[in-house]
């Protein structure tokens, strides 16, 4: 079973400094039936205008995943840690007991636009952490390459969740396919660009929702970028 969750369907925010469009309820967007999926909790797709950013708030009991899709995003936190996360990164930030952090576009020119990702973690008031690592467009074209997992598997970032995130990049000559275990569901977000899932149609923003699929195709007739959740 595939359910496709149309992009023009989210919830959607534009603040002049943040246009934001949210799959899952978050903020002043509440929908019951769309509260998140298994452990996947939300998935804001996050445009911040040059200059501007999220001042300096807390989080708790929840690994924060951002993916850059373009522009450059500047990260402070009450760790002590202060990075710029670009395309092809992948920042894991697990708020365990408590952690404040800040995120800025330091451009003055050019917006920055990425997804911002909350995963439940399996136990509560675990040390807060911090990780970021690099996945080049070789390593994901034509395949999905796993960037996040519960064990920090093939060198993707740790999570503290029986959950798995992949990133894939795809094309006319390079589609991608892979296997769902029995009992495990699974949720795909196209981050940017036109795919087929099994067939079905996929443009920009849209997600699905899938369980009892034993093998996931996806291809495109031009380009397309996507996260894939294997989910428990």
């Amino acid at each position: 079973m595939i359910l496709i969750r149309k992009a023009a369907e989210r919830g959607h925010a534009d603040h002049g400094w943040l246009d934001t469009w949210h799959t899952f309820s978050f903020a002043d967007y509440y929908d019951p039936a769309q509260m998140g999926y298994s452990s996947l909790r939300v998935i804001n797709d996050d445009t911040v205008a040059p200059g501007a950013g999220f001042p300096t708030h807390p989080h708790r009991d929840m690994e924060i995943v951002t993916y850059v899709l373009s522009g450059a995003l500047e990260h402070k936190d009450s760790m002590g840690n202060g990075t710029v996360i670009r395309p092809g990164e992948v920042q894991r930030m697990s708020a365990g007991s408590g952690i404040t952090h800040s995120e800025f576009n330091a451009s003055a020119t050019e917006p920055v636009h990425l997804l911002q990702i909350w995963i439940e973690t399996a136990r509560k008031g675990i040390a807060p952490s911090y990780e970021q690592k690099y996945f080049g467009a070789e390593e994901k074209l034509g395949r999905l390459r796993l960037v996040a997992s519960p064990d920090g598997s093939d060198g993707s970032v740790t999570i503290h969740q029986d959950a798995k995130l992949y990133a894939a990049l795809i094309d006319r000559d390079h589609g991608a396919e892979t296997r769902l275990p029995a009992g495990r569901r699974a949720w795909l977000q196209v981050a940017r660009g036109t795919a087929r899932l099994n067939g079905m149609e996929l443009a920009a923003g849209d997600g699905a929702r899938i369980e009892g699929e034993s093998t996931l195709h996806l291809e495109s007739d031009g380009s397309a970028e996507i996260l894939l959740f294997d989910l428990a």
